[in-house]
């Protein structure tokens, strides 16, 4: 029975009848069963396609069934008779000659007869097309006006089989010879063809590279939809992906166009994206304006002050700026966001938890949100405790409401970095140092962390691996509706300058919000929006119980620090 050697593996036809053979209790014995069990099962027989030696094994079965009944009936042809009788062995023979009369060599196509004498290593390649892409690109040498093979998708029809290269000249696609026509005008070729194509190919000179160990993960920190760029030398093998999502690169053996595929995704091609060089060119030569001015709001010089301190716009009028940041926003505009090298990440039972990073604009609830975490669970939750040099009041006490330190040793800290934000207020120096947070990860709490987004970058660190969350407010006509009763609270220092939200106040916040997505976006991990308190602070809780029990993408350089 050669012709039943056809498959491979446990699930070929043969195993199943051998497991129906062990079930039925047959006339095999039980070593003979195990001796043809480890005989089919070995690999080597599977690799064999052997010529059967007949095609009528059923028929043969029935002519000797019938001349044994003319002969006298001994007891080995009376077992014999009974042994071709039965259903089993019958269904055997009739799926031996229906596998023995099929012939499953392939077809080739007939060689060319026009090939020319010096094309001595000419190939002749089909492929069957089905509804998925070859996944090759193609371009014309301007010197010599070829049609070479640009470039082989990975995982694709083409580099699945095996037989094309990046290099190798295309002369004919279904005997239209290609040599005078565009690549467009051959790709419309290919897209017309159904079922098998045949290639005819010069093959080019196969430069071998060394493959990369392990696996490269990226986050894009963009926006990407490949039928929107002119660049690309094909769209149709383009990847379209949002910000946030992870790609994993296949190749970046084009400098221009990086070869990569979605994150999980079962389907083994890959498309084209730009790479980080020319995305980072291409952004760097058309930043919108708004990405080339530090981050302000109202009248401040700049941003960078702790949102309690915060003065509303009515306060501003009459007040110069709170907190005047003494570090400048430029820093951020040299920075082009394209993608972020990334690795899974998830937190050990005996590791400090992760920094909490809040982000949002004045009034959008942050505060509010702040304070539900902490008043949830206050064994788990931490806020830092503030800087200043003003003088302390009787009802506070040092350490709680603020860590109190004279002028000196506040410019002598600034001046050893050891601040996350600073500013001025009246004469006074109020700031969060960056041992406050350590401070309160080391009691083993999550430290909910309230900054401006320009800060964020620095706290990107091994020691922090801050998750930052972007509080942002619904829409203008939500913040009328729902804020109409509040107000914003203009100094963490004197609560009697609370005052209702203005029209101006909700415009205000509306704009600041899309400035801070718009240059800092590509920093945040989560956007929450407060639409309703409720809501907002379930979404938080949601998030930060994930956060210490799930895998999470960060930053390579955290982990290879």
């Amino acid at each position: 029975m050669p012709a039943l050697s056809t498959g491979s593996g446990s699930d070929t036809g043969i195993c199943w009848l051998l497991c129906q053979t062990q079930l039925q209790h047959m006339w095999i014995a039980k070593e003979d069963l195990t001796f043809l069990w480890d005989m089919f099962g070995e690999k080597s027989l599977h690799y064999c396609n052997p010529v059967p030696i007949l095609h009528g094994a059923a028929a043969l079965a029935d002519d000797l069934a019938e001349e044994l009944q003319n002969k006298p009936l001994n007891t080995e042809i009376r077992e014999l008779l009974k042994l071709l009788s039965k259903p089993n062995v019958k269904a055997l023979l009739s799926v031996h000659d229906t596998v023995a009369q099929k012939n499953y060599d392939p077809v080739l196509p007939p060689m060319p007869e026009d090939i020319d004498d010096e094309e001595d290593s000419v190939k002749i390649i089909r492929l069957v097309k089905n509804r998925e892409p070859l996944g090759a690109t193609i371009k014309k040498d301007e010197q010599t006006g070829a049609i070479i093979v640009a470039r082989i998708m990975r995982g694709g029809a083409a580099d699945r089989s095996g037989l094309i290269h990046v290099g190798d000249e295309l002369r004919e696609v279904n005997g239209i010879p290609v040599k005078d026509k565009s690549p467009e005008e051959i790709i419309q070729i290919l897209a017309q063809s159904q079922g098998a194509i045949t290639f005819k190919i010069i093959p080019g000179i196969k430069e071998e590279t060394p493959s990369k160990e392990g696996k490269m993960f990226i986050k894009a920190l963009f926006d990407y939809n490949p039928n929107e760029d002119k660049a690309i030398p094909c769209k149709e093998a383009g990847l379209s992906f949002k910000k946030g999502d992870i790609l994993q690169i296949m190749s970046q053996d084009d400098a221009t166009w990086w070869q990569a595929k979605h994150e999980g995704d079962a389907n083994p091609r890959a498309g084209l994206i730009p790479s980080k060089h020319f995305q980072e060119r291409r952004l760097a030569l058309r930043r919108p304006e708004i990405l080339v001015q530090p981050l302000k709001v109202s009248n401040r010089k700049s941003s960078g002050f702790r949102r309690s301190f915060r003065l509303s716009r009515k306060d501003k009028k009459t007040n110069k700026s709170m907190y005047e940041c003494k570090k400048s926003d430029q820093y951020d505009t040299a920075d082009v966001p394209t993608y972020e090298e990334v690795m899974p990440y998830r937190r050990q039972t005996n590791e400090k938890y992760r920094l909490v990073v809040l982000v949002g604009p004045v009034g959008v609830g942050l505060n509010e949100l702040k304070r539900k975490l902490l008043i949830s669970d206050t064994q788990h939750y931490g806020v830092t405790v503030p800087h200043t040099t003003r003088a302390k009041r009787n009802q506070e006490s040092d350490g709680v409401e603020y860590i109190f330190i004279s002028k000196h040793l506040f410019e002598t800290d600034v001046q050893n970095n050891k601040f996350i934000e600073y500013g001025e207020y009246k004469n006074n120096y109020y700031g969060t140092s960056i041992d406050s947070v350590r401070s309160v990860l080391a009691k083993n709490k999550v430290c909910l962390l309230d900054v401006q987004p320009h800060t964020v970058k620095h706290l990107r660190t091994l020691e922090f691996k801050p998750y930052v969350i972007f509080i942002k407010p619904p829409s203008i006509e939500r913040l009328r509706e729902t804020r109409k009763n509040a107000k914003i609270i203009s100094s963490r220092d004197d609560q009697s300058t609370a005052k209702p939200f203005t029209e101006e106040d909700f415009q205000e916040m509306i704009k600041s919000a899309q400035i801070m997505e718009s240059q800092y976006g590509h920093l945040f991990d989560k956007i929450v929006i407060n639409d309703d308190l409720t809501v907002a602070f379930n979404e938080l809780k949601t998030t930060f119980d994930k956060l210490e029990t799930e895998t999470h993408w960060v930053p390579v350089s955290w982990l290879h620090s």
